[in-house]
């Protein structure tokens, strides 16, 4: 293994712009970081009360929404997808959720909080990626699930 590959790298709010379709208020990951090729990485999600969900869920108790936490494990899978294919032939590629299994929530998250999306590859095969993710809070799990992604062609 080489140095370069031993060395975590990170996506700031810029370069997950670049990398991730998605823009505000749908965009659920704030940075990336630990990135170990295609395997790994971490998102961080800083949940803050001003998000436009929480006027409707529920407004005298805000609870981050479940599937929105779901949504950020898949960006932060498809953020690395996106990274590991940048690529001049494979720049035309895109990619979209494609499953969700053996998702479950732990705990309510609510505003303050800070969500680390943990995602670690499980499998790859040509244009579909697998990963199993976990949600947590100070350390403790919110939410756990594995997500299916797969690339196409805009």
């Amino acid at each position: 293994m080489s140095e370069a590959d031993q060395v975590l790298g990170t996506a700031d709010i810029h370069k997950l712009l670049e990398l991730l379709p998605h823009r505000y208020p749908f965009l659920m990951v704030d940075r990336i970081i630990d990135i170990d090729r295609d395997e790994s990485c971490v998102g961080i999600k800083n949940v803050t009360a001003n998000e436009p969900q929480f006027q409707g869920h529920f407004p005298n108790l805000p609870v981050f929404p479940g599937v929105l936490i779901i949504e950020g494990m898949a960006q932060t899978a498809g953020a690395i997808c996106c990274r590991h294919i940048m690529t001049d032939e494979l720049r035309t590629k895109q990619v979209f959720f494609m499953t969700i299994d053996k998702c479950k929530f732990r705990k309510p998250v609510i505003p303050g909080d800070q969500i680390r999306f943990e995602m670690r590859k499980i499998n790859h095969r040509r244009t579909m990626w697998w990963f199993r993710g976990e949600a947590k809070v100070d350390g403790v799990l919110v939410a756990e699930a594995e997500i299916g992604a797969m690339l196409v062609t805009e």
